[in-house]
């Protein structure tokens, strides 16, 4: 096959066979296909689109480019949950021990953050000694011991989507949804799963700004997984105001432990973790119905053992879970400064992309790939969507380490929220349930 003709197939919107994308995928991998003959392709897909069953192939073939955890050994029903990711997107650290809890294995293989988007790897290394980089043997014994492990992905899984992702980083084509697909699955299905929950976020502190996008992206992404005959649901959640009431690394720990102990209302976070989970154990026969799984995860939180499940596995991955026991032991900032209320009335709007900006320039995550993080920076105490507020009350509180990133951070703090004289109805954090 001649590279430049596939190249051109798809430039003219024809659709290419199993044979043409593998080849061309296969190569890419093994370098007999250089990076500027797949930005072209890239930039092909983008502007053409593919059709589900070249979207399907191209994921298999991405798949099998490297090696697949093998979890043959783990009798459990194997479910693991992903996420677009947002701004306060805190829900996996929430979610995977309070789903093993109740008999699902979850072999969740997570990724860092860069831009105003924060992976749940720097949040996770926020926590001290915590470890993310296990081999496949180590990933599969802390399964076994305490039904679930957090991991980054690694050089041996899905090495044709690690060098095709950084190739449209640069390229301008990131926002495919055949390449997105592609680029989520082949990793997703790698694990070795039995069942998949999708969290497809939509608004401005989303990838997808807009729920047509979205859930374009949600029906793409579930035809996969079925095609795979994996189970598969997908929840399209909003993203327009940071979910929960923190967004940074050590302050998202401190959040999520709060949630798993049962200390404080949630709210909207909680919600999504909760449906999340319930469609999980659903998928995996650990319930009948969604009100039966809820009910069921709220005992266990109300128990206590999901948050026992979590230092569990934190301490298999190294942690020292004193720091999960008592929070003042994890990274903080020198400052905290509270934004006040410049009236009184109802909050209109929480602007998820200001938000997420204030936490970058702060340092609490990546503008380039070799960024260091600073894990005590970020927001807390951040007021919601509806919520009576009073003039002087503090809207969020801010955590930097130098002035001048405070400043910076506050400008951005400044243009995120409005405020309404009029009583204003808060918005539903899930939109729509995808399941074809």
């Amino acid at each position: 096959m001649v590279p430049q003709w596939i190249i051109e197939k798809k430039r003219d919107g024809h659709v290419l066979t199993a044979e043409e994308i593998r080849f061309f995928i296969n190569g890419y991998t093994k370098g007999t296909i250089p990076d500027y003959q797949m930005a072209a392709m890239a930039m092909a897909i983008y502007l053409k689109g593919m059709t589900p069953e070249e979207v399907a192939v191209l994921t298999d073939t991405m798949m099998h480019s490297g090696a697949m955890v093998d979890t043959s050994s783990i009798k459990l029903p194997k479910v693991d949950k992903h996420s677009t990711g947002g701004i306060g997107d805190k829900v996996s650290i929430i979610l995977a021990p309070l789903v093993a809890c109740a008999g699902i294995a979850v072999p969740m293989i997570s990724g860092r953050g860069l831009g105003i988007t924060g992976g749940t790897l720097d949040k996770l290394a926020a926590i001290p000694g915590m470890r993310t980089d296990l081999s496949e043997k180590e990933f599969i014994e802390t399964i076994h011991k305490c039904g679930f492990s957090m991991i980054g992905q690694t050089g041996e899984i899905a090495p044709a989507d690690k060098k095709l992702y950084a190739l449209r980083d640069v390229t301008a084509t990131v926002p495919s949804i055949a390449l997105i697909t592609a680029s989520i699955m082949c990793k997703k299905m790698a694990e070795g799963i039995d069942s998949l929950v999708l969290d497809v976020k939509w608004g401005t502190g989303a990838f997808m700004r807009t729920i047509a996008d979205a859930t374009a992206l949600a029906q793409s992404m579930v035809r996969v997984g079925k095609a795979m005959n994996k189970g598969m649901v997908a929840l399209l959640t909003d993203m327009n105001q940071p979910l929960g009431r923190t967004a940074g690394n050590a302050l998202e720990i401190i959040e999520s432990v709060e949630c798993l102990r049962g200390l404080r209302n949630c709210g909207d976070l909680m919600n999504i973790t909760l449906e999340l989970g319930a469609e999980m154990l659903v998928l995996g026969h650990k319930a009948s119905s969604i009100p039966e799984a809820r009910a069921a995860l709220l005992h266990i939180i109300d128990s206590g053992a999901a948050f026992e499940k979590f230092k569990e596995m934190a301490a298999l991955q190294g942690a020292i879970v004193d720091a999960l026991d008592d929070l003042s032991k994890l990274p903080r900032a020198a400052i905290a400064k509270p934004f006040p209320a410049p009236a009184s009335g109802y909050l209109a709007k929480v602007d998820a992309e200001s938000i997420g900006r204030a936490v970058l320039v702060l340092g609490g995550n990546r503008q380039k790939t070799d960024d260091i993080i600073d894990y005590g920076v970020g927001t807390s105490s951040l007021a919601k969507i509806g919520d009576k507020v009073e003039k002087g009350q503090p809207l969020v509180v801010v955590h930097a380490n130098s002035q001048e990133k405070l400043a910076q951070a506050m400008a951005y703090v400044e243009k995120a929220f409005e405020i309404s004289a009029q009583p204003v109805v808060a918005p539903k954090p899930i939109v729509a349930r995808i399941t074809g």
